[in-house]
């Protein structure tokens, strides 16, 4: 049998990711005793256990509290590793939990796996584990992830990463898609269906980019940048020359585009796309406006275009968005 270790780190963090890994995986275990006569008398796969460096952790102002079954110390070995979702006090959750950080490098270098759930790959990265590997977390915390771990290839699109036994997921609830996604790497394919069923999760669902809002990248210290990205949302439906724009500043365009995309991690072009396709998703949630006059409004011309950018963007075509996120339309 192996041994899983779903994580309670101190401080703020996120029960819901505690609870469902733990509901989830402990019903996987009883299907697969139970399905298929080939499987009678069959072990469970996993052995669960809730692990921490303190006795108790208090959620919700001690509303809900979680007793973890072990400390840490007391595992020598295990198989796999489940970091929950942090909430937004990343800096002080990290200092109060140096030995779990410690103790996850240990593991993982002994042979465990790791996954880390939305904003808990803020503490899976402080081990440096994730230097030089591909790596998601919750959109809206993606700038200060960056800003943070720089070594660290962020794919704030993606919704799973898998690389060398090193898993991460986008945010909030879609952890639920990790842990029905590592259920078939371990058990297989009917007991992740089986469990995707009961709990009622989208399987096979890879991309986050339908729910992310984009709100500018203006985590960084560059004045001239913000100015430009400033001028770009006040432009928004119109076509922007960036040459005309880094003339303004008494920038040459290539310095230009090279302190843009240091401070946004976007191109000035890719940040004027990111503005103007986040207004058309807002005039397809909410208005009866059709493809083509939302597409005029933000400033295209060409379908073709539109629909692709839109596509990159969000992952969906503008029809299915409208489709998707307008009752109306």
């Amino acid at each position: 049998m192996k041994h899983l270790t779903i994580l309670v780190p101190n401080g703020e963090n996120n029960l819901s990711s505690i609870v469902g890994a733990y509901k989830i995986f402990s019903r996987a275990n009883v299907y697969w005793k139970k399905s298929d006569s080939h499987r009678t008398g069959k072990k469970e796969v996993f052995k669960i256990e809730l692990a921490g460096i303190s006795k108790k952790i208090d959620f919700h102002e001690g509303l809900f509290t979680v007793k973890p079954h072990t400390h840490i110390s007391e595992i020598k070995k295990t198989n796999l590793i489940i970091i929950p979702s942090l909430n937004h006090n990343y800096e002080q959750t990290v200092e109060q939990n140096k030995a779990l950080i410690q103790w996850i490098e240990k593991q993982y270098k002994g042979g465990a796996e790791v996954a880390s759930i939305c904003t808990g790959a803020f503490l899976l990265a402080s081990s440096g584990l994730l230097n030089g590997k591909s790596c998601s977390t919750h959109w809206s915390a993606a700038n200060k992830f960056s800003t943070r771990f720089p070594e660290v290839n962020l794919k704030a699109d993606q919704l799973i990463t898998d690389e060398k036994g090193i898993y991460t997921n986008g945010g909030a609830y879609s952890f639920l898609n990790l842990i029905i996604y590592l259920i078939e790497k371990y058990y297989d394919r009917s007991t992740a269906i089986y469990c995707a069923k009961v709990f009622q999760i989208e399987i096979d669902r890879h991309s986050q980019s339908p729910f992310s809002i984009f709100t500018g990248q203006k985590q960084h210290d560059d004045d001239m940048v913000k100015k430009a990205q400033t001028y770009i949302e006040n432009k928004w439906n119109e076509k922007i020359s960036f040459e005309q724009l880094s003339a303004q500043f008494a920038v040459g365009r290539r310095n230009f585009d090279r302190r843009f995309i240091k401070a946004t991690g976007n191109t000035p072009l890719e940040y004027a796309q990111r503005v103007k396709i986040e207004s058309a998703k807002r005039a397809f949630e909410s208005s009866r406006k059709t493809i083509n006059e939302v597409m005029y409004e933000v400033g295209y011309s060409d379908v073709k275009a539109f629909r692709e950018v839109f596509r990159k963007i969000t992952g969906l075509s503008p029809l299915e968005y409208r489709s998707k996120y307008n009752r109306e339309g």
